[in-house]
């Protein structure tokens, strides 16, 4: 096992991405909604096999925002799994913190990646009750 990560590409997107949504049954966002129109973040490779993928939205206070984890339903390595989630969430976050944020935010539903968040150092915020978003 050689886990590795890398810079989303806009390829990225269409040949891999989507697919793993749909495998989760989840609808994917639209490249628009995501940042840099979906190549705003980073996905981890165990060899040549993408295991997951997550996003980094920037804003203009001192805080970003790392989303949209998501992984290949495929993968079923299980410690290589949670190691690629770990390292996933550990590279976003510390981009961000090299970009000059204090705080990072995420919103998170499913409990074994919340307890991988834990596990890297996040903390509980407020609880959260409902997603809203509005679209134009």
């Amino acid at each position: 096992m050689s886990l590795y990560a890398r810079i989303l590409t806009h390829e990225d997107y269409d040949s891999t991405l989507v697919n793993w949504w749909s495998d989760w049954g989840w609808s994917a966002p639209s490249r628009e909604f995501l940042p840099n129109d979906g190549e705003g973040g980073i996905i981890i490779y165990d060899d040549e096999e993408p295991i997951c993928a997550g996003f980094m939205y920037v804003t203009n206070s001192k805080s970003a925002w790392v989303d949209w984890i998501i992984s290949s339903k495929t993968y079923n390595k299980k410690p290589q799994r949670k190691e690629a989630l770990s390292m996933l969430i550990e590279t976003l976050t510390a981009a961000c913190k090299n970009m000059g944020f204090k705080y990072v935010y995420a919103l998170i539903k499913h409990p074994s990646l919340i307890n991988v968040y834990k596990e890297v150092g996040y903390i509980d915020g407020d609880t959260y009750t409902k997603e809203m978003i509005i679209k134009f």
